[in-house]
């Protein structure tokens, strides 16, 4: 596993598994955040490295959505920090908790067992996610469409962003989330306007490289991918 410090606060985890998959350690005032929980490969390293880093215990994981890739170190995080929350946004509870079948997939499929993960909670100052209350360090966006309940979590003190699947990327540039697993790219597109509001000096993502000052980039992306949305419609014809 490869681990880099990319900001102040913030670690990056890395493994590969023909594509890259990561995860990112937050220091906390009270402990350790834990921004998604990659494969179950990683659990070990997860557990050295927090444990190398003495900045506390494993407080709460948080995931950006519930895909099987994202979550897959909970079980064995959670036997070393049985103490540790899980939190998810609620729309993705019936997805990952195997009720219904992700958008776009024939089955249901269980990555998260019922009960493990609670809520992300409101503030009360917006809806549809625009008002999701802050985890520990970390501001809190609904960015749906890769998932339904996706969401990238933003330390302003450090101008990160920790974007999940939101994009992948090529190079440094942006790049749309693999297609065969988005519910509805359209949306993920939409979704990406939080750089155009957020202005991170740096984006993180699970399966790519980082991208330094994301937002620069925003238009030629939304416009490559409305180019390809219209080439596609026409293809379909």
């Amino acid at each position: 596993m490869k681990i880099e410090r990319i900001s102040e606060h913030v670690w990056s985890l890395r493994t590969w598994m023909i594509i890259p998959f990561r995860v990112w350690v937050v220091k906390e005032e009270d402990g350790i955040t834990l921004v998604d929980a990659g494969i179950p490969g990683m659990t070990k390293g997860i557990l050295r490295f927090i444990e190398k880093l003495q900045a506390g215990p494993l407080r709460r994981i948080v995931l950006t959505h519930g895909h099987s890739d994202h979550v897959g170190a909970i079980n064995g995080l959670l036997a070393r920090y049985p103490e540790a929350e899980v939190f998810a946004h609620e729309i993705e509870f019936p997805y990952m908790e195997g009720r219904e079948p992700y958008p776009g997939r024939k089955k249901a499929g269980q990555s998260v067992r019922p009960g493990m993960a609670k809520p992300l909670k409101y503030n009360g100052e917006g809806e549809d996610g625009d008002g999701l209350s802050a985890v520990g360090g970390l501001a809190v966006y609904h960015t749906p469409g890769h998932s339904p309940g996706h969401v990238a979590y933003y330390h302003e003190q450090d101008r990160v962003l920790l974007a999940g699947d939101l994009f992948t990327s090529s190079k440094g540039r942006l790049r749309k989330p693999m297609a065969m697993f988005t519910a509805d790219m359209a949306e993920a597109v939409r979704s990406s306007e939080i750089l155009r509001t957020l202005q991170p000096a740096r984006l993180e993502i699970c399966h790519g490289g980082p991208v330094l000052q994301p937002a620069a980039q925003l238009d030629a992306y939304q416009a490559a991918a409305a180019s390809a949305a219209v080439s596609g419609t026409a293809k379909a014809r």
